[in-house]
């Protein structure tokens, strides 16, 4: 379904039912990541599955700033207005864990359960920020230079992503397929607008979360694994899975175990 909040028209899929779950993709993702989970999660959850601006079917606005973490809160709001939800439960993956982190941290009334998935509060420091900054203009830069195809090659080969060429071909197909059918815009204004050197640092702010948090990493991923222990020690509630054979993209490269910790976590009271 296409739902218009302040200006800009979202492509939402819903499936499931029972307690809301708002499900959020990571960079170069789209909704669609999270379809697959429907039947696991569906007799339980019902999964709004959002195309966040620049991804999938959703609009890609010319503007960087339309992207800021600051939109993305009081776009998420409105959504779940739109379709009558006052609280959600909300997973949220990398640059999704980042919004979901953000929203949780602003709205803490909307958010039930929190799910992140090789997620990072951002970076600490303003310099930190700004070298992050001036590597995401270079990489959106790249990305309108030499075209969609060119950037999905690059990025399907930078280390964060090494444990994904372990997969089955016609699964890292589909996770290419999905990467192409972006807008190349949106992907380079994405970047820019709410990169991790863009948004917020969260760090000093994860004490103000309430509700209780699943951090989830893959172990080959051991500096997100060391981030998920970080962030652990400065959350009220939190539990940390890290997860044997897999690395950034745990909900693609192991599905089934992924799905099975998630509603274990949720349907646990």
């Amino acid at each position: 379904m296409k739902i218009k909040v302040n200006g800009l028209s979202y492509h939402v899929e819903v499936c499931g039912e029972g307690e809301p779950l708002l499900l959020l993709h990571g960079f170069t993702g789209s909704g669609g990541t999270w379809l697959p989970f429907c039947q696991k999660w569906g007799h339980h959850s019902k999964l709004i599955c959002v195309d966040l601006p620049g991804h999938g079917k959703t609009d890609a606005p010319r503007s960087p700033e339309r992207y800021s973490m600051q939109n993305m809160i009081l776009d998420l709001k409105a959504i779940l207005d739109e379709l009558g939800v006052e609280k959600t439960n909300v997973l949220g993956y990398s640059m999704g864990g980042r919004i979901a982190l953000g929203f949780a941290i602003t709205c803490p009334d909307r958010v039930g359960k929190l799910i992140l998935e090789s997620t990072s509060p951002g970076l600490a420091t303003e310099a930190k920020r700004k070298a992050r900054r001036i590597k995401d203009s270079e990489l959106a830069d790249f990305i309108l230079d030499q075209g969609i195809e060119s950037f999905v090659d690059y990025w399907q080969n930078i280390p964060l992503f090494k444990s994904l060429q372990e997969m089955p071909a016609h699964a890292r197909q589909a996770v290419r397929e999905q990467r192409l059918a972006n807008s190349p815009a949106g992907l380079a204004n994405s970047l820019i607008g709410i990169g991790t050197g863009a948004q917020p640092s969260y760090w000093d702010r994860l004490s103000e979360i309430n509700a209780e948090v699943l951090l989830i990493a893959g172990k080959l991923d051991e500096k997100f694994c060391g981030i998920a222990e970080k962030m652990s020690g400065r959350l009220q509630s939190s539990r940390i899975e890290l997860i044997d054979g897999a690395g950034h993209a745990i909900h693609v490269e192991n599905p089934e175990k992924f799905g099975t910790i998630v509603s274990r976590f949720l349907t646990h009271t």
